[in-house]
């Protein structure tokens, strides 16, 4: 019988921005070598769990939360809708929330030990956060991507490694992770991109998510 690894803990703090954002982090039980920042975070800090019970590095995991309206939450995980949403959403979740976890936490560590992960419209947001933003994730973890944010013509250099994740019972959203796979690679990405049995929303996606980590930050 194995035993179970002690959780970490899960942290919430509320901040001021759009009339009080929430963000919930889950700290390791060994000092963090490794940080995951992610939308959705209501949803993502909770699976620290299955990192700890994984052979993966200590993980700390950043989840900024989403807004319950699924069109505001889209316009600001994808550019191209509402580009002044998009771009405060972003500020807030790559300088604000990044210092805010630099100096709670005191964890400073180099670029490729940053990545940006996310879900459906997450995926999204952690695509462009990680191509908009290269210097301070050094891999995009991404699963099953909505349609409404697309490759560009030209990809910006340099480019973070990618690790891409859809079921096959969500041809949409598999078709738009190989799209994206298809086009970092083509732009000189070390791209990783695996089709699983499920559907959207399905426990595929949290289940990968340690072998995502794992590809990230190695053993």
């Amino acid at each position: 019988m194995h035993n179970q690894p002690a959780a970490g803990e899960v942290v919430t703090e509320t901040f001021d921005y759009d009339g009080g954002r929430q963000v919930t982090v889950y700290i390791p039980r060994d000092p963090p070598e490794a940080v995951v920042f992610a939308g959705d975070g209501q949803l993502i800090a909770q699976w620290g769990g299955v990192l700890e019970a994984a052979d993966v590095p200590s993980t700390m995991i950043v989840g900024v939360h989403r807004l319950a309206d699924e069109t505001l939450r889209l316009h600001e995980y994808s550019p191209g809708f509402d580009q002044e949403r998009f771009a405060a959403h972003e500020q807030f979740f790559v300088e604000d929330v990044r210092r805010w976890a630099r100096s709670q936490f005191g964890v400073v560590l180099p670029t490729e030990r940053n990545a940006v992960f996310g879900v459906s419209a997450g995926g999204e947001l952690a695509l462009a956060m990680g191509l908009r933003h290269p210097d301070v994730y050094g891999a995009v973890l991404c699963a099953s991507p909505g349609a409404g944010f697309r490759p560009p013509g030209v990809m910006p250099s340099p480019i973070p490694r990618a690790y891409l994740v859809a079921g096959t019972l969500e041809p949409f959203f598999l078709e738009n992770a190989t799209r994206w796979a298809v086009a970092l690679r083509d732009a000189g990405a070390d791209v990783v991109m695996t089709e699983r049995a499920g559907s959207h929303g399905g426990a595929f996606w949290r289940d990968e998510f340690p072998l995502m980590v794992a590809w990230a930050f190695g053993p």
